[in-house]
């Protein structure tokens, strides 16, 4: 169901993936999920963390008009529990379009998190609200609630598609978005990528330091002599 027009609406009818899938990634890392895409799917390093927490959930997303956050209003009252609003205020970096009275509506609604392509403000409020906040820029700045906007339809988010019902899944590395289709095969992958760290680790720890293959690599390369 769509409400409104190209430009200025929102959509309401979304396929959203199982909540039993979605919390089968919380505590995956970021990197983790991002090799497992084939290095893939990762937002570009300016969208940090800041408020210092992990997020995982599923994405609504908002596009909104340079220096104004009308969407991201409603966005907050739209989003079930645990969701994550993803914000593309295409190319805007001083006018923030999240900060703490935001912050005090989202941890009321009990909303996973907020990634935003652009300014947020107030970031030691929305430290003590312990919620999962990220940004390309801080700014002191505010700006208009006058529209026009979208909300639930595909975006450009750190140099990165997000569409609404994609997985979200965020820490101090940065931030992935797993397509909702490709959730379950994803997980398979990070499960063998995990798998192979543990036993790489684990080889290390029993005196195997080095990766023989390295040096392979070196020698098909002509870096270093074949072994005589």
């Amino acid at each position: 169901m769509q409400t409104g027009s190209l430009g200025f609406r929102i959509v309401s009818e979304v396929a959203w993936p199982e909540p039993a899938l979605v919390d089968r990634f919380r505590g995956l890392s970021s990197s983790n999920l991002a090799d497992a895409m084939g290095r893939f799917r990762f937002m570009d390093p300016a969208i940090q963390a800041r408020t210092g927490l992990p997020v995982c959930g599923v994405a609504v997303t908002v596009n909104v008009r340079p220096g104004d956050n009308l969407m991201v209003h409603k966005a907050l009252e739209l989003a079930q529990p645990g969701d994550v609003v993803v914000v593309s205020t295409n190319g805007n970096l001083v006018n923030a379009v999240f900060g703490e009275i935001m912050g005090h509506v989202a941890t009321a609604a009990m909303l996973g998190g907020i990634v935003v392509d652009g300014a947020i403000r107030d970031i030691e409020a929305l430290i003590r609200l312990e919620l999962p906040v990220f940004s390309r820029t801080v700014s002191p700045g505010s700006c208009d609630k006058d529209g026009p906007g979208e909300i639930n339809v595909p975006i450009c988010c750190g140099s990165t598609v997000v569409m609404p019902g994609d997985i979200v899944v965020g820490d101090r590395d940065g931030v992935v978005v797993v397509p909702r289709g490709d959730a379950t095969d994803a997980l398979e992958r990070v499960a063998r990528i995990l798998d192979r760290e543990r036993q790489w680790i684990a080889a290390i720890h029993e005196g195997r330091v080095f990766a023989p293959e390295i040096n392979a690599t070196l020698r098909e390369k002509r870096v270093l002599p074949e072994e005589s």
